[in-house]
């Protein structure tokens, strides 16, 4: 069994995926062919924001999106310690500081009651996670920036497929950013990212800080990256979007259909009713994880730990968090486990998983 299945999804759209790729051989333009501005123009239309902005990365998204708005070393953004290094990476790299807040224990995502307090007069962003999927309390999120005159960039890398309140996630704050990498719920055969705004200024910036700070060719006027989306690469995201609708229902049906089954055996993230999510990872929490992951691969099925440590925790990390603790954030890392996840994921291979998962967490009827 297969945790995320490429292959399958890749069977389902072989023709097309092909006849992309080739059209891009045969143009030769393999670096912001027809196949970037074409995409840019359906992810917008998709989200609903005024302008996309296809790029190398999710990482590189979220670079992009801080150079734009000019954060510079010595400046603090605010985001959260239960998530993957790049959103805290990105943040370093430029010289500013993460500074966290703690998550939701039911969500996992930012725990906004907190969030106030880390603001302070070097606060320049804030960076929300959409994490496993689904978005964080972004109205309340925004409010508060509002109030101290900040933007909001969503790290919308898991999230993108997502709504909260009837709007598209990536289209909720100032910026969103979005990854994809294979494994993400719309993913590429490499890496790939895209940038969202209805910002026209900070469109035009993007977009230069893409190519080098290029205004026109040669003419660089300001500090850039070499963060580019390949033809190729757009090609393959192009023809998997006339299956998304379809893969963002069976996600959610596949999601629900886990939360019925496996609520009574072991903790389920919940997803909040005025939003959906697009279950990017299907994960769990467990107290005897060790135990329960070898168990698992005893009976054929594959599980993943998203996330094992905190940043803060992380040795890259670590020195600048002394004596800090984030307790859910530490908590979860020691808990949650994620299961086989895609849209492709029958029923009869759910009904395997979830076979093994009561199997393995309740030995003798008692909930680990």
């Amino acid at each position: 069994m297969d945790f995320i299945d490429l292959k399958t999804q890749y069977s389902a759209l072989r023709e097309s995926i092909n006849a992309r790729i080739q059209r891009v051989l045969d143009h030769g333009q393999y670096v912001m062919g027809p196949e970037v501005k074409e995409l840019e123009d359906r992810l917008a239309a998709w989200t609903g924001a005024r302008h996309c902005i296809a790029v190398a990365s999710g990482t590189e998204a979220l670079l992009i999106a801080l150079l734009a708005l000019e954060v510079k070393q010595g400046d603090e953004v605010v985001t959260t310690p239960f998530t993957f290094a790049a959103t805290a990476e990105m943040i370093a790299l430029i010289g500013a500081k993460p500074v966290f807040v703690d998550v939701e224990e039911d969500t996992a995502n930012i725990d906004v009651s907190r969030l106030e307090a880390a603001i302070t007069p070097r606060t320049r962003a804030i960076m929300p996670v959409s994490l496993y999927g689904q978005p964080a309390d972004m109205d309340e999120i925004n409010a508060i920036a509002a109030r101290h005159k900040l933007p909001v960039i969503e790290d919308a890398a898991q999230s993108f497929g997502a709504t909260y309140k009837g709007r598209k996630s990536c289209n909720l704050s100032t910026i969103g950013c979005t990854s994809f990498f294979p494994s993400k719920p719309l993913g590429c055969y490499g890496d790939g990212g895209a940038l969202f705004t209805s910002d026209d200024a900070l469109a035009k910036a993007m977009r230069e800080i893409r190519v080098h700070g290029q205004e026109g060719r040669y003419r660089h006027t300001r500090i850039g990256v070499g963060g580019r989306m390949d033809s190729i690469q757009c090609a393959v995201v192009l023809a998997k979007l006339d299956r998304f609708e379809w893969e963002v229902r069976q996600r959610a049906e596949i999601g629900a259909h886990y939360d019925a089954l496996l609520a009574p055996s072991v903790k389920t993230l919940k997803v909040r009713p005025d939003r959906t999510s697009v279950y990017a990872q299907y994960t769990v929490r467990v107290a005897e994880r060790a135990r329960f992951e070898q168990e698992l691969k005893a009976r054929g099925i594959p599980s993943a730990v998203h996330y094992p440590l905190s940043l803060h925790q992380q040795p890259a990390y670590a020195a600048g968090y002394v004596g800090q603790s984030f307790p859910v954030s530490e908590r979860l890392a020691r808990e949650v486990i994620s299961l086989p996840m895609h849209a492709d994921l029958d029923e009869g291979a759910q009904q395997n998983i979830v076979g093994a998962v009561r199997e393995v967490a309740l030995p003798g009827g008692k909930r680990i």
